[in-house]
């Protein structure tokens, strides 16, 4: 049987996503403070059969190049507008009927009991159609706006992440199927030997529990995560039932899939269970030549300096300290070590300077652009499918919501005619869509990691 593909959306409350270029592009719509904008990329791609629409987040303007934070405003950077992707997602819930809608949190600034309980309310009241983006916090802007000087470092923000998941999974489990009777001749309302306190006690969090949601239609939410690190990686592998991946180079996507898929049988999970979803951003044209056109008055409009400001942002240090035409020296950064680990590579491997990687992190965080016809653009999604490169697809918008319209009402149709998308989605819930089954609410045991290089031990 074909395997096919799966399909999501990438979406920032805000007016620019990857595309740093998005909100000054003639296409691009300003009523981004709209519900209705949102509405209308929600009800497009359900449309378009996508398994989930996922919305990103930072918790704060961006500040870490040259610490000001007056330049990212006034050029429109990613990060300096963003609304609460967890209203907007709420909102979008009555607007859709078989949409997953994920939403990114923080495991570093909230508490496990918060975010268990407004992901268990989602899902009620979605009817089983939300997934949870697990970050972790990471520079010192977003510290500094919940009262600390400094962020956590690297490996801190992911043994705190563990617990907090740990945490929130037994949270979830704290009422048992069927554990609500609403008998009204009896005026018995639920059975409490059904539901059961959490007494958890470990190194970050003290929780009693339980959860005052009952268990909702997906048990919980669906794990979504982005480790690109190798402590992330492994987190990722854990826990995560879909990640999210960002990889210019065939080379690059293929070696990613191989690694996290065998680190997720390390943990004794199914790595057919895990989908591995790299994003891209499509120009489609009636032509290729048409596409090329769109592609490049795209690029155009990207600086570099909103690139380089996104990158400081990602990296959790200021790139304003070197020269610009010069490689991606050799650094240390307390960010995402992944994405600087892909911008240094192609800055050594195609000659490029800081202002070149500005560039293309402003055109699209150096996504790969699949440019064509609606054809070409399905031959290259299936090519990149067919390698074990991916899972499926997280689609960015050059333009919103118009790229989205291009995409579902030209390319899905070629990808269906083929048979590697679906036709209809596959049941009530974004578990279904996934094809990853009922969850499993058994508290995930705990491990030890070792240094980097090391395989995971099991701590018994």
């Amino acid at each position: 049987m074909l395997r096919q593909m799966h399909l999501a959306g990438f979406q920032i409350a805000a007016p620019v996503t990857h595309s740093h270029a998005a909100w000054r592009h003639r296409d691009t719509r300003a009523d981004f403070l709209d519900l209705a904008y949102y509405q209308d990329i929600a009800r497009t791609l359900e449309r378009g059969k996508f398994d989930f629409l996922f919305f990103a987040d930072v918790l704060a303007t961006p500040r870490t190049y040259a610490d000001d934070f007056r330049d990212p405003i006034r050029r429109g950077t990613q990060a300096a507008l963003g609304l609460d992707p967890t209203l907007v997602v709420a909102a979008l819930v009555s607007a859709t009927r078989h949409l997953g809608l994920a939403v990114t949190k923080s495991a570093t600034y909230y508490a496990p009991y918060d975010i268990a309980r407004s992901f268990a309310t989602l899902d009620h009241l979605s009817r089983g159609r939300v997934a949870w983006n697990v970050v972790t916090s990471l520079n010192q802007a977003e510290a500094q706006n919940f009262g600390y000087d400094e962020p956590l470092d690297h490996d801190t923000r992911y043994e705190r992440a563990e617990e907090f998941l740990e945490a929130a999974f037994g949270l979830w489990a704290s009422w048992d199927e069927g554990a609500i009777l609403n008998d009204k001749a009896s005026g018995v309302f639920a059975d409490p030997g059904k539901v059961h306190e959490l007494d958890h006690a470990g190194e970050y969090f003290k929780i009693r529990g339980p959860l005052n949601v009952p268990r909702s239609p997906q048990q919980r939410p669906v794990i979504i995560q982005a480790g690109s690190s190798e402590r992330g990686k492994d987190y990722a592998a854990r826990w995560a039932e879909a990640i999210f991946e960002i990889d210019p180079t065939p080379a690059g996507r293929r070696a990613y899939y191989r690694d996290v898929k065998d680190r997720v049988a390390d943990f004794g999970r199914d790595p057919d269970a895990v989908k591995i979803l790299p994003a891209v951003m499509p120009f489609i044209g009636r032509s290729e030549a048409e596409a090329r056109d769109k592609q490049a008055y795209h690029n155009a409009l990207a600086d570099p300096i909103s690139g380089l400001i996104t990158l400081s942002l990602h990296t959790n240090h200021d790139f304003s300290r070197y020269p610009l035409d010069e490689p991606v020296a050799d650094i240390a950064v307390s960010g995402t070590l992944g994405l600087f680990a892909v911008a240094r590579a192609l800055s050594l491997n195609n000659d490029l300077t800081l202002r070149d990687v500005g560039k293309l992190y402003a055109q699209g965080v150096m996504l790969p652009q699949l440019v064509g016809t609606p054809e070409q653009v399905a031959d290259q999604l299936e090519a990149i499918h067919k390698a074990e490169e991916a899972d499926g697809f997280m689609v960015s918008a050059a333009h919103s919501p118009g790229a989205f319209h291009e995409f579902v009402d030209l390319v899905v149709p070629e990808l269906q005619r083929r048979g590697s998308f679906r036709r209809e989605y596959a049941g009530p819930t974004l578990r279904d869509q996934l094809g990853l089954g009922p969850a499993s609410l058994v508290p995930v045991p705990r491990h030890r990691f070792t240094p980097r290089g090391m395989r995971r031990v099991a701590a018994g």
